[in-house]
């Protein structure tokens, strides 16, 4: 039977009592972790969200009636315990804050009993995560998740008063907008007042940002909620969240110089980690060049290299082929592998297949020199010793080579890059390497819709040296953009802002659309920027990426308090499910009845 606290105040978290309160009374309260009765004493160790505390049940301490309620005790009861903190009898306990203590009790009161939990509420839980995501209430108490959801918490308070101090201001914008089909698919939200019309909501608080610096509030920001209806990765959600930021009168420099003072405090202040200031920065064209990737891990070489000039003449077809259809060849040297065995070069075959790559052409390199190559009988000597000299390879390296169109080769070998660093083990969570990705391109063409479509969203600045491309040549014009990258995972990007009437209408243009659709889609900011409005640049970072990284976890589920799974949906609470048909006949909407059901 439960007991009420009344009368009873907590004196202390678990992890607060400490050494300095030997021979003190205290009132802790908890979950029970555990309860060990060796017959006529018994140990419980005590848990909260600070941790463990050990407390001692004697009958000649705590009486006959409180001995008698801690035999019952079990695991996951909440208990409140008074009693006095003494030296520990036993060995210390060095993985313990409190390893040197204990409480001996001298009273307790069972507040909650509770069912023996699905799993065992522990570090490390080996648990399959559909179960644990089920019971997620009781998922939340193990400490890892504890920590990391504590460790969010400090990130957004730090993010808070540095823009405080920074001079920002925090502004909330609306969750219930306007749809604007540019970017992924919205979250659309039927109106009862407007039949037939819908809100969707915010995919970001882009344009209600921009807003705010037509109105003068030069620094805004927002930790907001954003929603984006996209399929699902281990770094994607449904819903997520964004620390936002807007700042008038300012161009790249400034928005980059706030930032990374912003996160050389969090990573010091919350990890103890010192970021290099300045951020290396790199363009985008080299990020490609090099990694064959926009967000570069530059935690390990492993480089991409250009060999098209050396192979131009070979007979070798797939090369050929490539160049000739105005592709390009390239390679990696992955050094120390030319001993890997044929099995693992064909999955990797198979891995850059799974990327588009037809193929994949290798020379493994032996300790004595000689080489085994799946193409050198195309290749003349000089042409072998060519190649592997621009590759800069030597006794014991494999190279792999991918040739097609540039963009292809670029996601084969960026990924395979990161693929081998993997099972090389050279990916290391405790490093943290950051780099500022810069002069993106402004447009990038679309198979799909046989247009240009804004890299970033339409009212990215273009360079102003390239604005006379705009028109003639319009995959050449490099945008205001920049994007922050850590150890291989866009953490946070950003643009200066078009706020000339003239470039927003180039703009427009180059992406097909009339200004007649531009002012249906965008009318409302199209007319505030009609009123005077100063130059503003901004960024936004997926806070939970970045505490994902910081708290070294592999996905961003587990820096989540309730997330949701690859189909998005709730296995805790059932979400999405169905509704009261009343509630949808308020709304006018009937739900389409399934095929199958329709045909009979």
């Amino acid at each position: 039977m439960a007991e009420s606290m009344q009368g009873l105040h907590r004196s202390h978290r678990c992890t607060e009592v400490n050494n300095t309160m030997i021979g003190n009374t205290v009132t802790v309260m908890g979950w029970v972790q555990k309860s060990r009765n060796k017959g006529g004493i018994i140990f419980v160790d005590l848990r909260d969200r600070s941790g463990i505390l050990q407390v001692i049940f004697e009958e000649a301490n705590c009486g006959a009636e409180s001995f008698a309620k801690a035999e019952k005790l079990r695991s996951e009861f909440v208990v409140a315990i008074t009693g006095e903190v003494a030296k520990r009898g036993g060995a210390v306990n060095e993985n313990l804050a409190t390893g040197d203590i204990e409480v001996i009790a001298k009273d307790i009161r069972i507040l909650a009993e509770a069912d023996t939990p699905p799993f065992p509420i522990e570090e490390n839980s080996k648990t399959k995560e559909d179960l644990r995501l089920k019971y997620r209430y009781l998922d939340l108490r193990r400490p890892d998740l504890q920590k990391n959801i504590m460790m969010r918490s400090k990130v957004t308070t730090l993010v808070r008063s540095f823009m405080a101090d920074e001079g920002f201001i925090e502004i909330e914008t609306p969750t219930l907008c306007k749809s604007t089909p540019e970017g992924a698919r919205d979250y659309l939200v039927p109106s009862r007042i407007h039949p037939g019309e819908f809100y969707a909501l915010p995919q970001s608080p882009q344009i209600y940002k921009q807003l705010l610096m037509c109105s003068g509030y030069d620094r805004y920001f927002q930790i907001a909620r954003c929603y984006r209806d996209e399929d699902l990765r281990a770094d994607r959600q449904p819903e997520f969240t964004q620390i936002d930021m807007e700042l008038s009168f300012v161009d790249v420099d400034d928005v980059i110089d706030v930032n990374e003072r912003l996160l050389a405090k969090l990573f010091k202040e919350v990890i103890g980690v010192d970021v290099q200031l300045p951020i290396q920065r790199m363009t985008y064209k080299e990020a490609m060049e090099r990694f064959g990737s926009d967000k570069p891990d530059l935690r390990f070489g492993m480089e991409l290299c250009d060999v098209t000039d050396v192979v131009k003449d070979c007979e070798f077809v797939v090369f050929k082929n490539a160049i000739e259809a105005g592709g390009s060849v390239r390679g990696i040297n992955a050094e120390g592998q030319g001993a890997m065995p044929r099995k693992k070069i064909d999955a990797l075959v198979d891995f850059a297949k799974g990327y588009g790559a037809k193929g994949l052409a290798y020379i493994a390199i032996h300790e004595d020199g000689t080489m085994k190559s799946s193409f050198a009988k195309f290749m003349k000597d000089e042409e072998m010793q060519a190649l592997v000299e621009k590759m800069n390879g030597k006794p014991g390296d494999l190279l792999l080579f991918a040739a097609d169109k540039s963009k292809l080769v670029y996601d084969v070998l960026g990924a395979l890059r990161l693929e081998i660093a993997n099972q090389l083990g050279l990916l290391k969570k405790d490093e943290y390497r950051f780099v500022w990705i810069t002069e993106f391109p402004l447009l990038e063409w679309s198979e799909e819709l046989g247009r240009y479509q804004a890299m970033h969203h339409p009212f990215t600045m273009p360079m102003e040296e390239d604005l006379q491309y705009i028109e003639s040549d319009p995959g050449r014009v490099r945008a205001k953009a920049y994007d922050i990258v850590l150890n291989g995972t866009e953490i946070g990007g950003g643009s200066v802002r078009i706020h000339q009437d003239d470039i927003q209408e180039m703009m427009f243009k180059a992406l097909g659309f009339t200004m007649e659709r531009a002012y249906d889609q965008f009318g409302f900011l199209l007319n505030a920027f009609k009123y005077g409005v100063p130059p503003h640049a901004g960024l936004a970072y997926g806070l939970d990426r970045l505490v994902m990284l910081m708290a070294q976890e592999d996905s961003i589920r587990d820096v989540i308090a309730f997330p949701k799974v690859k189909d998005a949906s709730c296995l805790m609470s059932e979400a999405p499910n169905t509704v009261d048909a009343k509630q949808l006949e308020e709304l006018g909407i009937a739900i389409a009845k399934p095929e199958a059901e329709t045909e009979e």
